[in-house]
C-alpha cells in the first residue's frame, strides 16, 4: 500500500510539472505575485511585527502564571470581564491577522477558554485605532462607525458562540490538562506586566503607520518620533530582562519564542504564497481576475455580501491595506454593504492565519470560526446596505 501511495505521489507531481501552463501570462504573473507578496511580507512584517510578537508570546508562556490567565480568560472566569478585555484588545494592538496568532496561541495554551481566546483573536486585527480612523476618513464616517461597532460586537458574539458550541470539548480540555496550577506568581506581577508592556509598546511604535495628511498634529508628532520611542522601549526591555530574570528563565523564554516561531512561520509562508497566487498584492492581480471580483460584489444583494465576506476571509491584508482596496472597489461599483462585510471579515482572517488557527484548535473548531465570521459579516453587510440605501 505504501509503495502504491509513493508511486501515486510521484505520478501526481510529474503531471503537475508536465501540464504547467507556463505559456500563460496570467499563470506566470500569479507565480510572480505569490513570490512578491511573500517578499513584501518578509520585508515589512517579519522583523518588526512577527518577531516581537513571537517574543511577547514566549514571555507570556514563561513568565505569566497559568493561574493568572485562567483568572481572567479561563472557562470559569467572569464572562463580562474576560470578553470585555478580549474585545477591546485591538484598540491597543495595531496588528494584522498573522501577527496576532502567536499571542492567541500563547494565551490559549496557557489555559484561556476558547471563547475569550477567539474574541481576542478576532478583535486584535479588527479594532485597531489607526485602521478605524483611516476607514472613517477615507471611506466615510458611517462605514467607520459601523466597522468599530460591528467588530466589537463580532468579537463578543463569535467568542460566546464558540464557547457554547464547543462547551463539552472545553470542559473535557480543562479537566484533562493541568491548567489549574495553584501557587503564587513566580515573578512579582508588576515585573511581568511592565516587561510585557514595554514589548507591546515596541511592537506598536515600530509598526506605527504614517497618518493621513489631514490627521491631527498629535498623530503626526508620534509618527515623527516613532523610532525614537520604539528604540527607548526596546532598550528598557533589554535592561529589565537582564535585571529581573535569571539565565534559566531567559533560556526558557528564548526556547518558547523559538517554539512559536517554528510552529507558525512555515504555515504562514505557505499560506501567503497561496494567497498571493490567487489574489495578488494590493493593486495587482493573481490568477483570479479583478473584474470577476468587481462584478460579484456590486450592489447590496445576498450574493454580493457573501462573496465579499468569503474573499475578505481568504485574502491576506496587511494592517490598513484593506482600505485602499475597498476604496477602489467602491469606485468600481461595490455597494456599501459588501464593503462593510469585507472590512469585518478581511482583517480578522486570512488563508495563512487559517492554517495556524487549525493547528492550534483543530479543523472542526477552525471551520466553525471561519463560518461564523463569514455568516455574520454577510448579515451585517446586508443590514448596513439596506439602512444606507
Amino acid at each position: 500500500m505504501k509503495e502504491r501511495y509513493k508511486l501515486g505521489l510521484i505520478v501526481f507531481i510529474f503531471l503537475i510539472f508536465y501540464f504547467l501552463p507556463l505559456e500563460s501570462r496570467r499563470f506566470t504573473n500569479a507565480i510572480f505575485e505569490a513570490l512578491a507578496l511573500a517578499h513584501s511580507y518578509a520585508r515589512e512584517h517579519v522583523l518588526f511585527s512577527l518577531i516581537p510578537a513571537f517574543f511577547i508570546a514566549g514571555a507570556i508562556s514563561v513568565f505569566v502564571n497559568k493561574a493568572s490567565v485562567i483568572k481572567y480568560f479561563g472557562a470559569k472566569a467572569n464572562k463580562f470581564l474576560s470578553y470585555s478585555i478580549a474585545s477591546i484588545s485591538g484598540a491597543i494592538l495595531t496588528v494584522c491577522s498573522c501577527t496576532i496568532l502567536p499571542l492567541f496561541m500563547s494565551i490559549y495554551q496557557r489555559g484561556a477558554g476558547l471563547g475569550p481566546a477567539i474574541a481576542f483573536l478576532y478583535s486584535g486585527p479588527a479594532i485597531n485605532v489607526l485602521a478605524i480612523i483611516l476607514t472613517a476618513r477615507i471611506l466615510g464616517l458611517e462605514i467607520g462607525l459601523a466597522r468599530v461597532i460591528g467588530a466589537m460586537l463580532f468579537s463578543i458574539i463569535i467568542g460566546l458562540l464558540m464557547h457554547f458550541i464547543f462547551i463539552k470539548d472545553e470542559k473535557k480540555r480543562h479537566s484533562n490538562e493541568n491548567f489549574e496550577i495553584v501557587g503564587i506568581q513566580s515573578k512579582p506581577l508588576y515585573q511581568v506586566i511592565l516587561h510585557i508592556f514595554f514589548m507591546v509598546g515596541f511592537l506598536i511604535f515600530a509598526n506605527f503607520e504614517k497618518p493621513a495628511h489631514d490627521s491631527t498634529y498629535f498623530l503626526e508628532f508620534l509618527y515623527n518620533l516613532k523610532w525614537i520611542i520604539a528604540i527607548v522601549f526596546f532598550m528598557i526591555v533589554l535592561v529589565l530582562s537582564v535585571k529581573w530574570f535569571n539565565k534559566d528563565e531567559l533560556n526558557q523564554w528564548v526556547y518558547q519564542t523559538w517554539f512559536h516561531t517554528y510552529s507558525i512561520l512555515p504555515l504562514l509562508l505557505i499560506g501567503i504564497l497561496v494567497s498571493g497566487f490567487f489574489f495578488g498584492r494590493v493593486g495587482y492581480e493573481g490568477i483570479i481576475p479583478s473584474e470577476w471580483v468587481q462584478k460579484l460584489v456590486g450592489g447590496n444583494s445576498l450574493r454580493a455580501n457573501f462573496t465579499a465576506s468569503v474573499i475578505g476571509a481568504f485574502m491576506y491584508f496587511a494592517t490598513c491595506t484593506e482600505i485602499p482596496i475597498i476604496q477602489g472597489l467602491i469606485g468600481a461599483g461595490m455597494g456599501k454593504g459588501p464593503a462593510l462585510a469585507l472590512l469585518l471579515a478581511g482583517p480578522a482572517l486570512s488563508l495563512p492565519s487559517m492554517m495556524v488557527i487549525m493547528r492550534t484548535i483543530g479543523f472542526k473548531k477552525t471551520l466553525v470560526y471561519i463560518s461564523l465570521v463569514i455568516i455574520m459579516a454577510t448579515l451585517s453587510g446586508m443590514i448596513f446596505g439596506a439602512i444606507t440605501d
